[in-house]
């Protein structure tokens, strides 16, 4: 599975992205996916995963601001974020969770959001 992340940029606070992953290769065998960040000079977290079902999972951090969605006809995870601040600048990454629990997960290779006060 590939996973590729895209939809990053630079926006001042207050305004909105949406980060696009899109999914390619044995797509069925995924179970969730999910978005993590890494602010610089800081370790990756966990910001918002969906299952398979449509069921979403949100950081504290990003609640009521972020919204992560799925496009199973088109194996696209979307996570529109709005209001953005200063400490959502990062790298963000996006992540497959495998149906298998042997599997290692799959990742993306990373956008960039810079948000300016």
């Amino acid at each position: 599975v590939q996973l590729q992340a895209s939809g990053g940029g630079l926006v001042q606070a207050g305004g909105s992205l949406r980060l696009s992953c899109a999914l390619s290769g044995n797509t069925v065998s995924i179970d969730s996916i999910g978005w993590y960040r890494q602010p610089p000079r800081k370790p990756r977290e966990f910001i918002a995963s969906i299952s398979s079902e449509g069921t979403p999972k949100y950081a504290a951090s990003v609640k009521g601001r972020f919204t992560i969605s799925r496009d199973n006809a088109n194996d696209t995870v979307y996570l529109q974020m709005n209001s953005l601040k200063p400490d959502d600048t990062a790298v963000y990454y996006c992540n497959a969770d495998p149906k298998a629990w042997y599997e290692d997960d799959y990742w993306g290779q990373g956008t960039q959001v810079t948000v300016s006060s």
